[in-house]
Parts: C-alpha cells; structure tokens; sequence
C-alpha cells in the first residue's frame, strides 16, 4: 500500500471520528437539554476516550504503513542494486569480445598481408614458368623442325604412321587374344554341350523312321479305276466334292493317287478311298456315308493321338484345340520326318536338357512339345509356323515363357528366357539325328550352291567350298586384304547371313582360313 493512500486513510478515519463526536455531541447537548448539565460532563468523557481511541489508531495504521513504504523501498534499492551488478557484468563480458573481436581483426589483417606476400610470390614464379614455357615451347618447334628436315617427314603423316603402327599391333593382339578366348570357351563349351547331349540322346534312346506320307490307294485290279470314276464321271466327282482333294487316275497300275494340301483331308479321303475299293459298292449316297463315317474315325484318333503326346510327356492342362492341332500333327512330315514323333521326341530332349541344366523343366517340355504346331495350320494361315503356332497357344492360356519357345526357336523373335535356347537346341538335335531326315537332292543340290554363293558374294574372298553335305562351308581368303581380325569378322558376317537367308536342318560350320605362302624358286 503506497504512503499517500495510507494518509488519506488516516485524515478520512480522523475527520469520521471528529464528525461523530460532534455529531454525538449535538446529540447529547439535545439529550442533555432534557436531561440536565450531568449528562454534558459524561458525553464529554466519552468523546474525549473516543478522540483517543480514534488517535491510537490513526498512529498504528500510520506505523504500519510506514513500516510497508520502507520495505517496499528497501526491496526496490535491492533490485536496482542486482540489476546494476547485472549490467556491469554484461558491460564486462561485452569489453571481454571487443577485445576478443580486435584480437581476430588484427589476426585477419596480418594473414591478409602474408596472402598478400604469397600471391605476389606466386605471380613472379608464374611470369618465371610462363617465360621458361616460351623458351621450352621454341626449343620444341625448333626440334620439331629439325626432326621434320632429318625424317623428311611433316608432324601429321609421323602421327599417321605412328598411330597405324600401334593400330595394326593392336589388331594383331586383339586377334590373338580373341582366338584365344574364343578356342577356351569353345573348348569348354563343346566339352560340356557333348557330355549333355550325349547323356540326354542315350537316355532318350527312341526310333527314327523317315517317313513319307505317301496317298497313295492300292487297287485290285485296274478295272477298279472305271469303278470310281463312274458313269460320266460322277463317282470321281461325288468323291472330290465330299473329301475336297483331287484324285489322279493315271497309268500307274492298280493305283490312285489322293492330292491334297490338308494332310488331314487327304489322310480322310485316303481311308475313305480304301474303304471303297474294299466294299465294292461305289455310288455317290455310299461315298458320302463313308466320308462322314471316316472323319468321325480321324477326328477321335486326332484327339488321342494329341492326348497320347499330351500324357506320353507329361505336359498337362492343353486346351482341347491346342491337344486337336497337335493331333494332326500326325499327319505332317519334314523332309521326311514325321512331325507327331519330332514333337514328342523335342520335348524329352528338352525336357532332359533342362534338367541337366538347372531350368524349368516343364516350360522346356511344354516348349518342345507345341513347337512346330503351327505347322498344323500354316497351310490355312499366311506366315511362318513358329509365329503362327506361338499366336495360336497365347489365344488359349498358355504361359509367356511357352509362347516365347514356341516364336523364337527359329529366331524370328528375341529368346527371353533360357528354356528357349533349350527348345531350339532339342529341336536342332532331334531333326539333325542320323536318319531322322532326307531331303530331296535338288534342294541339296540347291542349298550347296547357295552357300558358296552366299560366301563368294563378300570382299576378300578367294574361293569357297560346301563340305560334309552341306553342313560345312570352307572358305579361303586372301591374306593382303583381310588381316586374323577381319577373318573372325568375315566368319561372323558369313553365319550370321546363312541364318537369316537359309533353311536348313542342323547347323552349318563357317571356316574361315587365312593363309600367307611365302615362294622362291633356287636357280
């Protein structure tokens, strides 16, 4: 409480008590009036020990507010005295970092001057380099000069024959590095792909028969001829019409012969046909009941002929049109080779082969097995079989990595999983097996003369040979034009153009022979 206040106080109790005497008083005179002059001497003494009460009081509040003013005044001097000590220290630490801070000016000004010294050193040694590389820079091109005159040789055409120098040792080494690399990894890869192939052809251990599906009927005698042609022709044609082939009735004794593209239609009509000649009974009524009869019959041994393959290689869940085309596939050859047993043999062998090899197993049989389906209908759809097999199973469900064995394994698409090459190399070895193929000889003929061809046609090249029936190319070159390097390139180039030009079973050997004769005659 502030000492003005106090005081106010104390005059209000002061002025209260003197107005309630008087007022006390007014009252007694008016009192005492009645009641006499003994009443004015008692009001007086009361008034009087009032006036002192009222005084006694006064002083103590007085002295109690006192007592808080100088309290309040003793807390203020310490505070004042605590902030002084406050800002005195502050004003210390504060003279403490200028001093600190002049210290570091002083520093920083100094280490400039020393950077200042060093930059000026530095700038007179770089005058002193710049000048001794002018010096060294003349003695060059004077040297370079003197070389010039002395070699007769400008700086450009020494770079030149340099340069060829170290290309032409380069070319050397690479070469010889590479055939060597080459030789190792062939060596080591053709060691193990025969301890592969031999293990997987001895486990297999199946028959090859060539086959040619021949549609050709048997008679009895050649009277039966005029039989089936019948009266005007009608018999032929009624059998034409129902069976879509063309039947040839020629010279040949006791035979007819059955044309058809569809080996499946010709394969009908060929039992149809024999079923004729042996009943005798050939009209038109009778060849169409037989016709309808017989592709019942070929169409169930199609399907269990492609649940036989199905089950025989245990590649299970085909769908029933992807099971019928690879029935049908019984009834289609390849240079000779029927194209049901290849199918069935290519997917053990990949099968086998995958094993060996840590892949999937039954993508590889799978992959073998639909491979060449496609041949089942490339005589319906425009394209080739791998592709048009490979679109045909997509369409029923089966897996990318199938569908990719199927496309790719004459290399018509990219190979993206292992199993691929698996497939494509079973697929190699089963049609490359002794006797499992012929061909006729105008297209052995053909393929030899095109791979002397296809050799001859590229620089360098001096004379070319088609060795082993066509499954080895020999070609020599002339050593001036193609160094060991261009020689690994030229058998390259060559492979890579019968790949993509030829068709042929197996493979074919490229050998490229660079040879340099040194002759002198003694006279």
């Amino acid at each position: 409480m502030e000492p003005i206040t106090i005081i106010v106080g104390l005059i209000a109790l002061v002025v209260g008590a003197v107005g309630g005497v008087f007022y006390g008083r007014n009252q007694l005179l008016n009192k005492q009036r009645t009641t006499g002059q003994s009443l004015i001497t008692e009001a007086e003494a009361k008034s009087k020990e009032v006036l002192e009460q009222a005084g006694h009081q006064a002083n103590q509040v007085v002295d109690d507010a006192n007592q808080r003013a100088q309290s309040k005044l003793d807390e203020a001097d310490n505070n004042i005295s605590r902030r002084r000590r406050e800002l005195e220290q502050e004003e210390e630490a504060v003279q403490r970092r200028r001093i600190q801070l002049d210290k570091r000016m002083d520093d920083i000004e100094r280490r400039s001057e020393r950077m200042e010294q060093r930059e000026q050193q530095l700038n007179k040694r770089q005058s002193a380099l710049d000048r001794k590389a002018n010096d060294l820079k003349v003695q060059e091109d004077e040297q370079i000069e003197e070389l010039q005159r002395i070699a007769q040789m400008t700086l450009e055409e020494a770079r030149t024959s340099v340069l060829e120098a170290a290309e032409k040792d380069a070319r050397n080494d690479m070469a010889r590095i590479i055939r060597q690399v080459e030789a190792e990894a062939r060596e080591e890869a053709e060691r193990r792909a025969r301890e592969i192939i031999s293990m997987v052809v001895q486990r297999l251990a199946s028959e090859h028969v060539s086959e040619i599906s021949v549609s050709v009927v048997s008679l009895p005698n050649d009277e039966m001829k005029g039989r089936i042609i019948g009266r005007n022709g009608r018999n032929i044609r009624s059998f034409e019409i129902a069976t879509g082939v063309d039947v040839v009735v020629d010279d040949t004794p006791e035979a007819v012969t059955i044309s058809s593209f569809d080996p499946v239609r010709r394969e009908v009509a060929k039992r149809t046909m024999e079923k004729l000649v042996t009943d005798g009974r050939i009209h038109p009524a009778r060849i169409e009941k037989l016709v309808t009869d017989t592709q019942v019959e070929v169409n169930e041994m199609i399907r269990e002929e492609g649940e036989s393959a199905a089950y025989v290689t245990g590649v299970h869940g085909l769908h029933p049109e992807i099971i019928k085309l690879l029935g049908q596939l019984k009834f289609r050859t390849s240079y000779g080779q029927n194209q049901h047993a290849h199918a069935i043999e290519t997917a053990h062998l990949a099968g086998m082969i995958a094993a060996e090899l840590g892949a999937n197993v039954e993508v590889a049989k799978a992959g073998g097995l639909l491979h060449d389906i496609g041949k089942a209908i490339d005589h319906e759809i425009e394209g080739t079989h791998a592709i048009i097999g490979s679109d045909f199973i997509r369409r029923y469900g089966v897996s990318d990595d199938v569908v990719n064995c199927v496309a790719a394994h004459h290399h018509e698409v990219e190979p993206t999983c292992v199993e691929a090459y698996i497939v494509e190399a079973a697929d190699a070895i089963s049609g490359a097996r002794p006797g499992a193929r012929r061909e006729s000889l105008e297209n052995y003929v053909k393929r030899v003369k095109m791979l002397e061809e296809i050799a001859n046609g590229f620089e360098g090249v001096e004379q070319s040979y088609a060795l082993q029936a066509g499954r080895e190319v020999r070609i020599l070159v002339r050593p001036d034009e193609i160094d060991d390097l261009g020689a690994l390139e030229l058998a390259k180039n060559v492979a890579k153009q019968i790949e993509d030009t030829m068709q042929y079973p197996g493979q074919i050997k490229v050998h490229v022979i660079r040879e340099t004769r040194a002759i002198d005659y003694a006279k």
